[in-house]
C-alpha cells in the first residue's frame, strides 16, 4: 500500500484522497455559495449549492453508497433546479443515470507534503478586486463557462470569497496579461486545486505549470489532492502527484 508521510507525521494513504477530495470540494463549493448568496444544504451523504439558472446546481457526494431518501433529494432538488446541474462523485459509488445526465470519469490525484522544488514569480495570490476580475475572466475562457456569458463581474468570483476561510485565488502572468487562474482550498489538514485553466491564446506555453508551481509553494507542507482531466494528469504526476481512484462526474448540460 503506497503511503506518504503528512504534517502529523501520521501515513496518508492514497486510498483516503476521495474522501478528502469529498471533503474539500465540499468546504470550496460551500465558500462559493457563501460567497455568491445561494442556498447550502448539507446532508450526511451530500452537499448541494443550489444556485441562479447561470450557476445552477452543485452536488458534492460525500460518502460511497447514498441512502435512498438522500437520492430522492437529490432527484428533487434536479427536478426544480434553476440553471444546469452539476454532480461530483470522488468514490463512483453513486449511480444518478436515472436523473438524464451525462457522466465521465477523471483521476482523484493525491500530492504527499514535500518541497515545489521551483520558484516562480509570475503567479500571485489575488489580492484586490482587479485581480480578482482577471482571474474570473480567465476562468471563464479557459473553461469556456458560457452560461457566464456575457460577463458580469463578481458573478463567478465575488469578492467574498476571498473572504472565505482557506481559500486562496492565484493568476499567472505572460506577456504582460493575466494568461490563466486557479483556486486553492485548505480544509482539515489538506489542500486542493479547483479551476487551474490556461486562456486559449496562451496555451502550449508553461502557464498550467507556472499556476500550479505557485500556487503549490504555500501548500508544501500539505497533503493536496486533485481531479484531473485527461490533458491535465502528465502536468500534475511531474509535479509529485499520484492518480488514486476514477471520480465520476454528472452534468445536465
Amino acid at each position: 500500500m503506497t503511503t506518504a508521510t503528512n504534517t502529523a507525521g501520521q501515513p496518508t494513504v492514497l486510498a483516503e484522497a476521495p474522501l478528502r477530495q469529498a471533503r474539500n470540494s465540499a468546504a470550496f463549493w460551500a465558500a462559493t455559495g457563501r460567497a455568491r448568496g445561494h442556498e447550502v444544504i448539507r446532508r450526511p451523504g451530500f452537499l448541494a449549492v443550489a444556485g441562479d439558472e447561470r450557476a445552477g446546481l452543485r452536488i458534492l457526494i460525500q460518502q460511497p453508497g447514498l441512502a435512498a431518501d438522500e437520492l430522492a433529494e437529490i432527484a428533487e432538488l434536479t427536478g426544480r433546479a434553476a440553471g444546469p446541474v452539476d454532480a461530483e462523485d470522488p468514490f463512483s459509488s453513486s449511480d444518478l443515470g436515472h436523473l438524464g445526465m451525462r457522466s465521465w470519469q477523471m483521476p482523484v490525484m493525491l500530492r504527499p507534503p514535500g518541497p515545489v522544488g521551483e520558484r516562480v514569480t509570475n503567479a500571485t495570490r489575488v489580492r484586490n478586486e482587479e485581480e480578482l476580475g482577471a482571474a474570473e475572466r480567465a476562468v471563464i475562457a479557459s473553461f469556456e463557462l458560457v452560461r457566464f456569458e456575457p460577463y458580469r463581474a463578481g458573478e463567478l468570483f465575488p469578492m467574498a470569497l476571498l473572504e472565505q476561510p482557506g481559500v486562496d485565488v492565484f493568476i499567472a502572468h505572460l506577456d504582460g496579461a493575466v494568461a490563466g487562474a486557479c483556486v486553492t482550498v485548505v480544509e482539515d489538514g489538506f489542500g486542493s486545486h479547483y479551476w487551474v485553466g490556461t486562456q486559449p491564446a496562451f496555451r502550449s506555453r508553461g502557464v498550467g505549470r507556472t499556476l500550479m508551481l505557485g500556487s503549490l509553494a504555500h501548500l508544501a507542507d500539505l497533503p493536496v489532492t486533485l481531479t484531473s482531466s485527461r490533458l491535465g494528469r502528465p502536468l500534475y504526476e511531474s509535479l509529485g502527484f499520484t492518480a488514486t481512484t476514477p471520480a465520476t462526474w454528472w452534468s445536465s448540460r
